[in-house]
């Protein structure tokens, strides 16, 4: 047997017995007399389970895809992926044989093996399972102190999958909403542009409201003072009536000048009315401007609750910002933890990769020590063999 790594040989109903207790037997009704006369599957078989269960881990399978390197040396892919998989499974199974000082695996022994090498393979690999059960045994106190590890890992990668989720969702719904945060902020613009606008027409009205009511108040000053001179007139009239009767003559020049003053205060009243309309006209204008400058003002009002409601639409934005910055930090801690617990891991693995080492070096050193005690025996019976046959020959 070529090997560096020292084993016992089982029997093959003591390695079916541990295949079905692993979980790596390649058929269900595995039995010795399998073993100890092989199929040219047997070997692959267990070996492509074993990776599964112990050596793999998970989605790191072979995916059955070939590489560009094989698409362009190989005329036909297709035709050759059967052989590819087994090319592939036999160099890992080579490659993990070595890393366990079991040398000299061919071809030969992965595709059509002896039953005496089938026995020391799976002797290999049972041996190999029961060591790595030793090992996980010793460390289970170790693991034991952190018992939430891997459900706290598990944790905290669905936490993360669900903040990157709602980041997603919100960067989404972001993006759904700027052409109307877009649009939004362009009727608010033009909006802001309208009240400045009305608000110079307001104080244009104001202005022509204001000249309004001077003029107004000019009116009725006149007014005023033309019934302060029609009463003056009456009572005028009403001496003059009196002294109608002493002087008839200078009664009459005195009538005809005061029909003549009082044609012209009646022609100075009929401007007045005059007057007096037109500015009544103004104050109608004036009214209808006030009416118009309310409704500009109603709809000044919308306006500034629109921009309020946008202004809150802009602070929920910049909150639920604020909030995604608080849970980015929040998973940024937890990545600092797992690479803690990481570390911790490839600790422990560095301590069980020493530990290994050490038996590896205790088994050379007894290993080295039975050879020197085989040579020793071998030597001594040489000594005895003479002996042996001169007791013969004096028997």
């Amino acid at each position: 047997m070529a090997s560096g790594f020292g084993f016992p040989i089982l029997s093959p109903a003591e390695i079916a017995e541990q295949l079905f207790q692993y979980g790596i037997a390649p058929v269900a009704n595995l039995r010795p007399e399998n073993i100890a006369s092989p199929q040219p599957d047997l070997l692959p078989g267990v070996l492509a389970r074993f990776f599964n269960s112990f050596v793999d881990a998970p989605g790191d399978g072979e995916d059955g895809l070939l590489g560009f390197s094989d698409l362009e040396v190989l005329d036909n892919p297709e035709h050759h992926m059967e052989a590819i998989r087994v090319l592939r499974l036999y160099n890992k199974s080579q490659a993990f044989l070595d890393s366990i000082q079991f040398k000299d695996f061919t071809l030969a022994d992965f595709t059509r093996p002896t039953p005496r090498r089938v026995v020391e393979v799976l002797s290999a690999l049972i041996n190999f399972l029961f060591y790595r059960e030793e090992k996980v045994t010793l460390l289970q106190p170790i693991v034991s102190e952190t018992p939430d590890y891997h459900e706290r890992t598990l944790e905290l990668k669905a936490r993360m999958a669900q903040l990157q989720k709602e980041i997603a969702d919100h960067e989404l719904a972001e993006q759904m909403e700027e052409p109307m945060a877009q649009q939004l902020e362009a009727d608010v613009n033009a909006l802001q542009q309208k009240v400045q606008v009305y608000n110079k027409q307001q104080l244009a009205l104001r202005a022509k409201a204001a000249v309004i009511n001077d003029k107004k108040e000019e009116i009725h000053r006149k007014i005023t003072q033309a019934d302060f001179e029609l009463t003056k007139h009456a009572q005028e009239n009403s001496r003059l009536m009196s002294k109608l009767v002493k002087s008839p003559e200078k009664v009459q020049r005195a009538l005809e000048e005061k029909k003549s003053a009082r044609a012209k205060l009646k022609e100075s009243e009929k401007i007045a009315m005059q007057n007096d309309q037109e500015k009544s006209a103004a104050l109608e204008i004036r009214n209808k401007a006030h009416e118009k400058l309310t409704k500009q003002h109603s709809k000044i009002q919308d306006v500034h609750e629109q921009l309020v409601a946008a202004k809150t639409v802009e602070k929920e934005v910049k909150a639920r910002k604020a909030k995604l910055n608080d849970e980015s930090v929040s998973v940024m801690s937890f990545d600092a933890q797992i690479v803690d617990w990481q570390g911790k891991v490839h600790e422990m693995e560095e301590r069980l990769k020493g530990k290994v080492k050490e038996r590896n070096q205790i088994i050379a050193d007894e290993n080295q020590k039975l050879g020197a005690l085989s040579s020793e025996i071998e030597g001594k019976l040489q000594c005895l063999e003479p002996r042996e046959k001169k007791v013969e020959a004096t028997i």
